[in-house]
């Protein structure tokens, strides 16, 4: 089940594509986390709502927040994928074990292995102030994460 508005964001350590260590809970009293779970780099839907992000990085991460995006790719995949769409944020492995992340916020969907399109707002106390699960298949609306962070 994905934590609930209000409720203490599920902390967690992951590498990303340059393979350093990001620890969730480092944000804490420093800037707010958009944590953006996907289902696979290089694929549609999910190259389509990253270069959304890169394209307006400035209202997705900026002083007061900080975005930090999440699949089951491995590491080497996503260097490639943030080479090649010239992200300028982490995307994060949640590679081995695998899903362990995603399970934790809910999002990760067994039979396929892959997390779905999962979005929380975590605040600078580690509180959820918005979370958001989507379908395999259905793009999410990016005008309703810039209304949480408006809120926050």
């Amino acid at each position: 089940m994905a934590p609930q508005v209000g409720s203490e964001a599920p902390d967690f350590t992951l590498r990303n594509q340059n393979n350093e260590e990001v620890t969730l809970s480092s944000f804490r009293g420093r800037q707010n986390v958009l944590v953006v779970f996907y289902p696979f780099a290089f694929s549609g839907i999910c190259t389509g709502e990253l270069c959304a992000v890169r394209d307006d990085i400035g209202t997705f991460q900026n002083e007061d927040v900080q975005v930090l995006a999440v699949s089951v790719d491995h590491p080497f995949a996503l260097k490639a994928w943030s080479d090649a769409q010239n992200y300028d944020f982490p995307l994060l492995a949640d590679f081995w074990p695998h899903g362990e992340v995603a399970k934790a916020y809910g999002v990760f969907e067994e039979s396929r292995g892959m997390a779905v399109r999962g979005t929380f707002l975590v605040d600078k106390s580690g509180v959820v102030r918005f979370a958001e699960v989507n379908a395999p298949g259905e793009a999410r609306d990016q005008e309703a994460w810039k209304k949480a962070l408006a809120s926050v």
